[in-house]
């Protein structure tokens, strides 16, 4: 049986003011995410590092819902996602990730630190999020997915704090334009204008398309 192995690691740890609100707020996200997604999780997520955490899915049909809302849970601090998919070796504790071991931990920590070597020579223009298969370097469902995983990423890069703010509240919230721009106390018009600007349909799109591809992805 396969699963997916989830690495967060949190960039320039050491920059980020507050670190113990910032390590509690983590925790309070995990334990949402365990809650919410327990049908999906084998093992529950959980901070094993002051600056890393880690969890086992059973199944990826959430995958990408679940570290899009850890990543706006946590914004402004910035998290790098390695994601492997293979075979667990060692008992899995449910309560805890800490411990389960295999090449689906392997490929995840591998997407770690590749992204870490990306960092260094791509700057800004570097992904986040990078999947793997474990055994399957060269697998172009997976080139494919890391692609557009890498052009959210440029878009998110690109958006103002008011066109985020207005993206979070749109894929939190929802409703129509006029309820959003009365929660936002602005107006229609300019909420249609930073959506547009921030090109909101587009991001949208690679994101539901990046989930689709991954269901062709055997877990």
């Amino acid at each position: 049986m396969g699963y997916v192995a989830v690495i967060g690691d949190i960039k320039d740890s050491k920059k980020v003011h507050n670190r113990g609100l910032v390590q509690n707020e983590l925790k309070r996200v995990l334990a949402y995410i365990n809650s919410k997604y327990i049908e999906d999780v084998a093992a529950n997520f959980v901070i094993t590092l002051g600056d890393e955490f880690q969890g086992l899915l059973i199944t990826g049909n959430n995958l990408f819902e679940i570290i899009r809302l850890i990543k706006r849970s946590m914004y402004p601090v910035e998290i790098r996602f390695g994601i492997g998919v293979g075979k667990i070796t060692t008992s899995i504790d449910p309560q805890a990730a800490i411990g389960a071991d295999g090449p689906a931990f392997y490929a995840a920590r591998e997407m770690i630190e590749e992204l870490r070597r990306q960092e260094k020579k791509l700057k800004d223009q570097a992904p986040d999020v990078k999947l793997a298969i474990y055994g399957k370097p060269d697998d172009i469902q997976v080139e494919q997915i890391n692609t557009f995983l890498r052009m959210t990423k440029m878009i998110e890069k690109s958006w103002s704090s008011e066109q985020r703010e207005t993206i979070v509240d749109t894929i939190t919230n929802g409703g129509s334009q006029a309820e959003r721009a009365k929660r936002l106390k602005t107006t229609q018009s300019t909420i249609a204008r930073r959506l547009k600007s921030a090109n909101y349909d587009a991001y949208r799109d690679i994101e539901n398309i990046t989930d689709r591809a991954f269901t062709k992805v055997k877990v």
